[in-house]
Formats: C-alpha cells, structure tokens, sequence
C-alpha cells in the first residue's frame, strides 16, 4: 500500500494556507468543493510523494484535535535558518535537548497542531 495523503479538519483556511505554502514550503497542488459543505484544499512536498488534505467545513469554526494524533514532520537542511524565522515571526517553538544526537524544534500550526521541524 502506498500512503496518499494525510487529512486534517482546519478552523481559518487563509491562516492554515499561510502557514503550509509560506512557512512550510509544501505547494498547493488542488482544490475540491463539496457542495456547499467544505473545501478541500491539497498540498505536497517538493517530491510529491505525499500530499496533506486540509478540510475547511464551512459554518464550523470549531474542532476537537484529535487526541490521538502526534504531529507531522518536516526535514530541513538548516535548522538555525527556520528557527530564525520562527523567531521573526514572533511565534513559540520548543527546541531539541542539547545532549541528544538530533536536532529539531516543534512549532504548532494555526489549529494547534505540532509540527516538527528536523535537521537533516
């Protein structure tokens, strides 16, 4: 089997959008109205090997995270880069333990998701 996409319900679309495509760097690659019900807005890495579905349900703006998902996960070649950014943007992140082999800070999207960001 092959992983297609990973769906996530979003409160603010405009916000989600700017955090993914400006942030993140994935690229909107579709779009699919449900009726009058939802948007579904697709996004993909560089490779297009997997895409992240963000759900927008029109006339609900509030969600209950799941409490069984962890958070996605995002590899960077600097992470001193993305942190400066982060810190720019004036947003909370948690960095990695010095002592351990990996480097890597969690951020949360605009619905309180994590995020991790790795140095690879």
């Amino acid at each position: 089997m092959k992983l297609l996409h990973t769906m996530m319900r979003v409160r603010d679309l405009e916000r989600s959008l700017d955090f993914y495509l400006g942030f993140i760097g994935l690229k909107e690659t579709r779009r699919k109205e449900i009726g009058d019900e939802a948007l579904l807005v697709f996004l993909e890495d560089e490779d297009g090997r997997h895409e992240i579905e963000l759900t927008w349900n029109r006339g609900k703006a509030d969600y209950v995270l799941g409490d069984q998902f962890g958070h996605l996960a995002f590899g960077v070649p600097d992470l001193d880069a993305v942190v400066a950014d982060v810190e720019k943007r004036g947003w909370w992140y948690r960095r990695s333990r010095p002592e351990l082999s990996s480097r890597y800070i969690f951020v949360k999207d605009p619905d309180g998701y994590d995020v991790e960001i790795l140095e690879r």
